[in-house]
């Protein structure tokens, strides 16, 4: 559609609206043609304006709606000015300025009503001046004057909910716990979240319309940031920001604003806090002797050993309290194993390095990324299962240690199966890196050739 040219009365303005709509759906076809005859009635000022008003019932103004949670989802969807909500303290809805755009939602073939409405006239949009009842609108929609009330009392309902609050068996549902006793279910309130679509756009706006991202200030920034060199001004990042597609090829089955993003919806990146390990060390010649000098690991081992030497009962209670002191001993290899892969890819190419092939293939697997016959002899490897065993022989020394315990091939085989699990784990995760990184390795040299 065409910019609005400045319009003396609000007449006008609808006039303009109406012909600039006719003239878009008529601009190839010739006037004889009966199609063109028929747009010519149908948009026809008074005619449009009698259909607008009917057809407005189908669309509702929202700042949180349900469709973005489910596109057949068919409920309550909410219209709340930001300044009735609670102020938090935290990033919300609440957070919105007066000047926020709302959304709309309902049948996407009637949202040219809403363009109409969102119309200025001297400052003022028609939806605006619908709901304050304006004399001057009413003057301009008909010579009846039954007639335009009514309009405008059709158009201004556009921001009122559609029948009594529901939720919808494709909607989300949530029960929240809102007194003491988890057992009474008049302690739970039955929540349905909505899509807080308003705060969406505002940020998408921020991200992508403004100056402030992809401006040529922030680009001149980020450029010396990467050069290393001085640069006076703010940078702005948002680091692993990722993008929701809501709708597919029909992006205005959602909502008109999710429309006019082409269904992009900004997030933000929710993640824990990294982990920041101690100073990690390369073993460069016993794993598990590395392994030992963890203090949780000597802590853990340390009650196990106790704990069997007692000669408990074999009941539950021993097996349970065994195996829940194993499980703390193989969650700390999976912590050992995550600092020693931090290192950087091909230590274990290291002339001081005298660990065992399954070892290496086990905690230096980024050097399969540089070096083509490790990375063969490591697919071809059962080192997973070589790391099991050891790993068991490891703790049954350890338990043995001057001690009266004498556990043999029985205890070893129960610590090897604790052990594969995450062991074996680490093994299909990191193959399943390796293959993603070769076919996107392929998929780029394929594009290049």
């Amino acid at each position: 559609m065409s910019e609005p040219h400045t319009c003396t009365s609000v007449r006008n303005l609808i006039e303009w609206f109406v012909h600039d709509r006719f003239a878009t759906k008529t601009e190839k076809l010739t006037a004889d043609d009966p199609k063109y005859l028929e747009l010519h009635q149908q948009f026809d000022p008074q005619t449009w304006l009698a259909d607008a008003a009917r057809r407005v019932s189908q669309l509702q103004v929202v700042t949180h709606s349900l469709k973005a949670i489910h596109p057949d989802a068919k409920g309550t969807n909410c219209y709340v000015e930001p300044g009735q909500l609670a102020q938090s303290g935290l990033v919300g809805s609440n957070c919105l300025p007066a000047d926020f755009q709302g959304d709309v939602v309902g049948n996407a073939a009637a949202l040219d009503v809403y363009k109409f409405l969102k119309l200025e006239w001297q400052g003022r949009s028609l939806l605006e001046l619908a709901i304050a009842f304006d004399e001057t609108l009413i003057d301009s929609l008909s010579q009846d004057r039954d007639e335009a009330e009514n309009w405008v009392r059709a158009f201004a309902s556009i921001t009122e909910p559609k029948g009594a609050p529901s939720s919808h068996a494709r909607g989300k549902q949530l029960y929240w716990l809102v007194g003491d006793d988890p057992s009474d279910n008049g302690n739970f309130y039955l929540l349905a979240p909505l899509y807080a679509t308003a705060l969406t756009q505002r940020f998408y706006d921020q991200v992508s319309l403004n100056t402030w991202y992809f401006g040529d200030q922030n680009k001149a920034a980020r450029k010396a940031l990467r050069d290393q060199t001085p640069f006076e001004g703010g940078y702005i990042s948002y680091p692993n920001l990722a993008t929701q597609k809501l709708g597919g090829t029909k992006p205005q089955n959602i909502s008109q604003l999710n429309s006019e993003r082409g269904g992009q919806n900004y997030l933000l990146a929710s993640l824990p806090p990294q982990w920041s390990s101690r100073a990690v060390y390369a073993p460069m010649r016993d794993t598990f002797r590395a392994f030992k000098g963890r203090s949780n690991v000597r802590r853990i081992v340390g009650e196990l050993k106790r704990f069997l030497e007692t000669d408990p009962a074999k009941n539950m209670h021993t097996r349970d309290l065994r195996d829940d002191l194993t499980a703390m001993l193989v969650d700390e290899l999976m912590l050992f194993t995550f600092d020693v892969h931090s290192l950087p890819p091909g230590w274990t190419t290291h002339e001081k390095c005298q660990l065992a092939l399954e070892e290496q293939y086990w905690l230096d697997p980024g050097r399969a990324n540089k070096d083509s016959e490790f990375a063969e002899a490591r697919r071809q490897s059962d080192w997973h299962a070589a790391v099991s065993s050891r790993a068991a022989n490891w703790l049954n020394r350890e338990l043995n240690y001057k001690s009266p315990l004498n556990f043999g091939d029985a205890e070893h085989h129960h610590w090897k199966r604790r052990f594969e699990g995450i062991v074996t784990e680490f093994h299909r995760q990191l193959d399943d890196l390796q293959e993603a990184l070769r076919d996107e390795d392929d998929e780029y040299e394929g594009d290049a050739a």
